[in-house]
């Protein structure tokens, strides 16, 4: 049988050591500042999206942008935490947030897609990763 030893640089360990008990403070943090960044850029792309290229004067009322938002950080079964971008329901008239997005998101007979969180997830990967680093750099700075 194959044994393979990983050895930590020095440094690295002396900072996970730091973070003890901080860890379950910190996490929701880093991973809420990356979350914002997503956001914004899901809802920008959903403002361009609405009512481009229609054959009709858009109805849009902006309760689907005003009800888009961020989950806080919770943690799931397995001990990840996760935070989520998504859409609060139902709307004022009863009708659901989620589907209206994805027919503006896919499409469907009649009306193009007008993709936006697909391009918002692509184009916010680096930015995201970063904010989430210099977040945690800035908690362990605290420490």
């Amino acid at each position: 049988m194959a044994k393979v030893n990983v050895k930590m640089p020095d440094e690295f360990l002396l900072r996970l050591s730091r973070l003890g008990d901080q860890i379950d403070v910190i996490v929701p943090r880093v991973l809420e500042a990356g979350g914002n960044v997503v956001l914004e850029k899901v809802r920008g792309n959903l403002r361009t999206a609405i009512g481009k290229d229609t054959k009709y004067p858009s109805r849009t009322t902006g309760e689907l942008v005003s009800s888009l938002g961020l989950s806080d950080a919770k943690q799931d079964r397995d001990g990840n935490y996760n935070v989520k971008v998504g859409f609060a329901e139902p709307r004022s008239d009863g009708g659901s947030n989620a589907k209206i997005a994805n027919i503006i998101e896919y499409g469907k007979h009649g009306q193009p897609a007008k993709p936006f969180l697909k391009p918002a997830r692509t184009a916010s990967r680096k930015p995201c990763t970063d904010a989430m680093i210099a977040k945690l750099e800035e908690e362990i700075g605290k420490i």
